[in-house]
């Protein structure tokens, strides 16, 4: 016999399956959900309904675009001879809030993780060769996690995809911790980090 009504049930489900949502806190929102107002209920699900209709990833970099491409990447004043690569879309708006850096970006969509079947064909790795190939790309910045898997997926950049190419590909500096998330990183210190990137091309980089 079922603890709640069928409606509530399946919201805590729905809920559950949200990432670091358990089911606890799944509980718990569904539960405010339901004694909240009825028009905040209703603005939240517009608000994701909107999101779902309206936005989608840009066919250049895979940022989030309400278009065929980003604002980044229609943004005539960017310095489109720098490429900044990172693993998520949220990673674009955390070095965004730096105001460090002006050039164009390339979101991965995540990050090598063999453990969960996620490998370079798994990745938009063959979309970021195909533009260093056909843009006028004088730089890479490698600016995955700097976690295991971040660092995994760096160095199979560097040395596999972006080898063949003619560009200097740097990495980004101390200062981020080891086994954080870009996302979670305050401006100063990925300001700092974007500032003493280092470059590939040394035997120590990794």
């Amino acid at each position: 016999m079922s603890t709640y009504a069928k409606p509530v049930e399946i919201l805590i489900d729905e809920l559950g399956r949200l990432p670091g949502i358990g089911p606890k806190s799944a509980q718990r929102i569904a539960f405010h959900l339901l004694k909240a107002d009825a028009v905040d209920s209703h603005r939240l699900a517009q608000a994701i309904t909107s999101m779902k209709d309206n936005v989608s990833f840009c066919q250049r970099c895979f940022n989030v675009s309400e278009g065929s491409e980003c604002t980044i990447c229609s943004d005539p004043t960017r310095d489109t001879t720098v490429l900044c690569v990172v693993e998520e879309p949220q990673d674009v708006a955390a070095i965004e809030r730096t105001g460090a850096y002006e050039g164009l970006y390339h979101v991965l969509m995540g990050a090598m993780n063999p453990l969960e079947g996620i490998g370079p064909d798994q990745l938009k790795m063959k979309e970021l060769a195909l533009r260093v190939a056909s843009e006028d790309i004088k730089e890479v910045i490698l600016s995955t996690n700097p976690n295991i898997e971040g660092e995994t997926t760096a160095a199979f950049l560097a040395t596999k995809i972006l080898a063949p190419f003619e560009v200097t590909v740097t990495r980004l500096a101390s200062g981020l911790p080891v086994g954080g998330d870009l996302e979670y990183a305050d401006e100063l210190t990925l300001g700092r980090a974007l500032v003493g990137r280092q470059d590939l091309a040394s035997p120590d980089s990794f």
